[in-house]
């Protein structure tokens, strides 16, 4: 198509792209615990998130963000203070990669 349609075919191209790359990372990475993946509604990125006992959340996170090389991190308490929301990004394989958590630090530490 022109005049910057998506269809539908460029959409599933997209989440074959991302579902391949998903299968590339599980590959690679059978010494890490397993993270719930999805890929986008718009097919073109994947979408990690940690959903592991909080005491191991961060550890967890951080494995993730090195092994996948994902650099542009970022933390953000939340309003209330308890909470803090870890977001790392970056491309791998042509594909946008994000992982998240949340963290609860004062459970983590015993504070």
């Amino acid at each position: 198509m022109t005049g910057g349609w998506i269809s539908q075919g460029d959409r599933s191209r997209w989440r074959q792209q991302a579902a391949g790359e998903l299968a590339a990372i599980l590959a690679a990475h059978l010494g890490i615990p397993v993270i719930a993946w999805t890929v986008t509604a718009s097919g073109g990125a994947l979408s990690g998130q940690v959903l592991a006992p909080a005491s191991v959340r961060r550890g967890l996170f951080g494995q993730w963000r090195l092994a996948l090389g994902l650099d542009e991190v970022t933390e953000t308490p939340s309003a209330g203070g308890t909470a803090v929301y870890l977001h790392a990004r970056g491309v791998r394989g042509g594909v946008a990669v994000s992982v998240t958590a949340t963290v609860f630090d004062r459970e983590e530490d015993g504070r």
